[in-house]
């Protein structure tokens, strides 16, 4: 019987110290809407991104899977969403509602933006400030990509030519998932030195 005891007191213990070790870790947040399946795609190859950096967690939810405790649990959130209309998405606009406000508890986590359009000067620049503004409202640190060529974000186009080509559904060309892969990167870097900073 003391044996028996052991042994689960060991188990626990030991189930204690990996769910310790795992909340230590970075947590970045990967949400989206996608009706054609393209900013899916671009949120896969920006979580993608993400976990190429050691030592983070990563989550990847729609925005009808995740909720206000996926929110606080992040230490970075990147948002996704189609462009409607040089607008976000109606669907992320109430995510967006849902996010705790009073007392700021978002405050200090790292925001960024990705999207897809239709094409080129059709809202994505105007979709990706709206997602860093709304951050901003909530205290957040928000960051673009690498370098100029996607200062506010990442954004992929599948309409326009030369970007309409589609072999399957939600296909989004390579060289927008790059810029994707990127932000994910960039982000959950930020937040490593950001924890460890505090740390």
């Amino acid at each position: 019987m003391n044996i028996l005891k052991m042994t689960l007191s060991l188990i626990f213990l030991g189930l204690f110290a990996t769910n310790g070790v795992s909340q230590d870790r970075p947590n970045v947040l990967v949400v989206y809407y996608s009706k054609q399946g393209h900013t899916k795609t671009m949120a896969e190859t920006v979580a993608d991104g993400a976990r190429s950096v050691e030592n983070v967690q990563v989550k990847l939810l729609s925005v009808a899977d995740a909720d206000s405790a996926d929110v606080l649990a992040a230490d970075a959130i990147i948002l996704g969403s189609p462009v409607y209309n040089a607008n976000v998405a109606p669907p992320v606009l109430e995510f967006l509602k849902t996010w705790p406000f009073e007392g700021a508890p978002l405050r200090n986590k790292i925001g960024a933006a990705f999207v897809t359009a239709g094409g080129m000067s059709a809202g994505e620049e105007l979709t990706q400030m709206n997602i860093l503004h709304a951050m901003l409202i909530f205290g957040m640190i928000v960051v673009g990509g690498p370098d100029w060529t996607q200062a506010f974000g990442a954004s992929g186009m599948t309409v326009e030519p030369p970007f309409d080509r589609q072999p399957e559904p939600g296909f989004v060309e390579a060289y927008f998932l790059k810029k994707g892969e990127a932000l994910g990167r960039r982000v959950a870097e930020l937040t490593v030195r950001l924890r460890s900073g505090e740390e």
